[in-house]
């Protein structure tokens, strides 16, 4: 279910000049930060935290995802050359199953160990805080990746909805809004921060057995559909 030719082209596309400023802003600007706060404050648990969760997996993670996740396979689109690699011999979902594997890894290159990074210079991975947002980031990577990758198969403005949901559902009504809280990403990766770091400083809205299942079950959906739009998107090229 892995093509190489596919997962090349994807990488070369994510990894173009316009683009990969953009996914290496991001991250630059978090060990900014993190340097910047080490500096001021000193090692501080409660600090890290707040950085970790307020600014890498509120904010930069899904962002990121957008990017990775919609340029996966978006400008293919946009600019038809996707009907080219439909008509390669290659099964429909090998190529979202490939495109979703190196969105999830570009996303966990630039988000997850960023993260990790930060955690490490912001408090030495006192109460396993670094590694607990960093093995948040990563889930969370993946569900993002698959996520931004069905949007770019249903809607040619995938990178405006994506930062909408990015920005307004996860970073807003998912940090502060109770009922939605449940159906945030952010916080079903929170889960499992909260399970690996110590000190009661992590926290979710949501247990971590059913972040785990809602984390998967998105995944294999959203997977699963973007094939389907796949095939769709292929038949109406022919006719």
């Amino acid at each position: 279910m892995y093509n190489s030719t596919v997962a090349r082209l994807t990488y070369r596309g994510l990894l173009g000049r316009r683009r990969a400023l953009i996914l290496f802003l991001l991250p630059a600007l978090l060990l900014v930060i993190a340097v910047a706060v080490r500096r001021l404050a000193g090692a501080d648990d409660q600090i890290t935290t707040d950085v970790l969760g307020g600014f890498a997996l509120a904010t930069m993670v899904p962002l990121i995802g957008v990017i990775a996740g919609t340029g996966a396979i978006g400008p293919e689109i946009d600019d038809g050359s996707i009907i080219h690699l439909l008509a390669k011999p290659v099964r429909r979902p090998t190529v979202i199953l490939t495109k979703l594997l190196v969105a999830t890894g570009v996303t966990v290159l630039f988000a997850a160990v960023p993260t990790l990074i930060a955690g490490l210079i912001l408090g030495g991975n006192s109460q396993r805080l670094a590694v607990a947002f960093a093995a948040a980031a990563a889930v969370a990577a993946v569900a993002y990746s698959a996520l931004f990758l069905l949007l770019a198969t249903v809607t040619r403005h995938a990178v405006v909805a994506g930062l909408v949901y990015a920005l307004v559902w996860e970073t807003l009504f998912g940090s502060l809004v109770e009922g939605a809280q449940t159906l945030s990403v952010q916080q079903w990766a929170l889960a499992v921060a909260e399970r690996i770091a110590g000190g009661g400083l992590v926290t979710s809205e949501v247990g971590l057995t059913p972040a785990v299942v809602l984390l998967v079950a998105v995944t294999a959906v959203a997977t699963w559909y973007a094939g389907r739009k796949l095939r769709v998107l292929k038949l109406a090229a022919e006719e």
